[in-house]
């Protein structure tokens, strides 16, 4: 049996999970704000006093590993890393837009011929998107994409696509009222959605190296401005 502490912190939400056999045993999670790095501490001791466990019995760290925001990324997978080191238990990693997919899926039992399209908002009018089956086998990779009003506009007209997400308010707003566009803003990044991408890791042996994983940022870093204008604002 496998007692996995699954943490997602891609974006303003804050979620832990502690799953057994990939159930569900202890949920904690605040969907406002961006305080990952105080709550996450927090959240994984209530998740283990809820199911009456002890943090050295869990068998595996797993954690969101993007797209998503810099900042939570950095801080969920920190506290990954510094719990697999101290217990010197495996981490594994979970797409943060496939676990969203399954948080879908979790809530819609027909979705038959849909296609899913989680978005994560990306400033502007740009997001992190994929589309998904009900399966949820990858039918367009991760990416990040600048939409317009002609965005899944070739796939809309032969099937049915359910956009959820943060990011989905952008396409509805660009789209209108097409037949064959859904929408659900109630679907957010949860740790409910890892739990069987991370029981299937387990299973498989699929561990991430603890010293050199880094969050799936999709993106590159930058700093706005000037290099020395942001050095002199350090200084001063």
């Amino acid at each position: 049996m496998a007692l996995i502490l699954n943490i997602e912190s891609a974006t303003n939400v804050c979620s832990v999970a502690l799953a057994l056999d990939g159930k569900m045993i202890a949920l904690r999670e605040e969907k406002e704000g961006r305080s990952h790095a105080l709550l996450l501490t927090t959240f994984i001791a209530q998740c283990l006093e809820e199911a009456g466990y002890k943090l050295p019995e869990i068998d595996a760290v797993a954690v969101s590993k993007g797209p998503g925001s810099f900042t939570g990324l950095r801080i969920g997978v920190a506290s990954a890393k510094g719990l697999c080191f101290a217990l010197n238990k495996p981490l594994l990693a979970v797409n943060t837009l496939q676990a969203m997919a399954a948080t879908f899926m979790l809530k819609h039992s027909e979705t038959e011929n849909i296609l899913l399209c989680p978005m994560i908002d990306a400033r502007r009018m740009e997001v992190y998107s994929a589309l998904l089956d009900s399966d949820l086998s990858f039918k367009k990779e991760t990416c990040a994409e600048i939409l317009t009003p002609d965005s899944y506009k070739n796939i809309l007209n032969r099937q049915k696509i359910a956009f959820f997400g943060d990011g989905m308010t952008k396409m509805r707003a660009l789209l209108g009222v097409v037949t064959n566009a859904l929408f659900d803003d109630s679907i957010l990044p949860s740790a409910l959605g890892m739990l069987q991408f991370s029981e299937k890791s387990y299973q498989l042996h699929a561990f991430e190296d603890i010293a050199y994983f880094e969050p799936f940022y999709l993106k590159d870093f930058f700093i706005r401005g000037n290099l020395f204008d942001y050095l002199n604002v350090i200084e001063s």
